[in-house]
């Protein structure tokens, strides 16, 4: 049985979280190409190596990320997303200034 340290909940079952993806800076929407975004949504890396990916506690929706070894798949550690992310993105005024 593969454990995951949940960052909210604690050391949970495998079975009870769903990968999100990998972890890669987004692009500013309003400012980057057609092709960048699309770079951004649909391609991945596939590093072999530590990488940094999203994933969730499905049963309560707690999104974190971890850093994991993509050959061994050893998880090195999980971390709640804040140490990345300080501020909210207000979306709204994207739109404003979009027009």
């Amino acid at each position: 049985m593969k454990i995951i340290n949940c960052p909210l909940n604690g050391p949970r079952n495998i079975s009870e979280f769903t990968y999100g993806g990998e972890f890669k800076p987004m692009p500013d929407a309003l400012r980057c190409s057609d092709a960048e975004w699309a770079d951004y949504v649909f391609n991945t890396d596939n590093l072999a190596g530590v990488v940094r990916e999203w994933w969730m506690h499905t049963p309560s929706s707690y999104w974190f990320l971890a850093e994991r070894h993509t050959v061994t798949d050893e998880i090195l550690r999980t971390f709640d997303p804040k140490e990345f992310f300080t501020a909210r993105v207000d979306f709204n005024a994207a739109k404003e200034i979009a027009g």
